[in-house]
């Protein structure tokens, strides 16, 4: 079986390079340290909308796109959103050895952080962020220490449960069996967030975006 292609050449990326003109004087400015981003929080929590803001000021920041096994949402692109591949295609790119991380998320479907283009983006200087949930944020941890990593864990967190029930519910995206499957994983989620070097507490999408700007900027010696 044909693997499907996840390692687009960063130089041929125009959102990352071309769009990132107004910041390329601060990806010259690097001096030395690359950490990579790592991004988590429970479900309904906002990362995605907090990303987009964020790359809507610094579209120089790159955020992976992670490979599932789960149905694409309406709207969503292939390559754009999410790679979608199938269980068979999951299993071999993992035995492979292509993904820096992989996790059963709600026992409902596989995601999976491919490696090379990470590692691809952080050689060239490029501010990388994963967006992943807990289980595979431990595992990047673990493959961390393998593949001498330098890694700052983000941890982005609701106002209140109740907010994030109410995101859940507002999404329309999940039937009420997966709404509960997914609460109960986030309450195992918020507890673990002592775990994480930084907490950012996602009370407006400004707020959060412009705070996550802050950690990169720290950790890339971006001015």
């Amino acid at each position: 079986m044909e693997s499907k292609d996840l390692s687009p050449t960063v130089s041929g990326e125009s959102d990352v390079l071309d769009a990132g003109r107004e910041d390329s004087k601060a990806i010259g400015n690097l001096h030395g340290r690359q950490r990579l981003i790592v991004l988590t929080g429970p479900t309904a929590v906002g990362k995605g909308t907090v990303e987009a803001k964020l790359r809507s000021k610094h579209p120089n920041v790159w955020v992976s796109v992670s490979a599932t096994t789960r149905e694409a949402r309406p709207g969503e692109r292939d390559g754009i959103n999410y790679w979608f591949v199938s269980e068979d295609e999951f299993t071999a790119m993992e035995r492979r050895g292509e993904f820096l991380e992989t996790a059963l998320v709600h026992n409902m479907a596989h995601y999976g952080t491919p490696l090379q283009p990470v590692l691809d983006h952080m050689a060239q200087g490029i501010p990388t962020i994963l967006e992943i949930d807990l289980q595979g944020a431990h595992r990047v941890r673990e493959r961390a220490r393998e593949l001498n990593l330098d890694v700052v864990y983000v941890f982005l967190a609701p106002p209140s449960f109740d907010d994030l029930i109410r995101r859940l519910a507002s999404r329309g995206t999940e039937n009420e069996e997966q709404r509960k499957k997914r609460l109960a994983t986030a309450r195992i989620e918020l507890a673990s967030e002592g775990e994480f070097d930084v907490v950012i507490v996602n009370d407006t999408v400004e707020n959060a975006a412009d705070a996550m700007w802050n950690v990169i900027a720290k950790e890339y010696d971006l001015e």
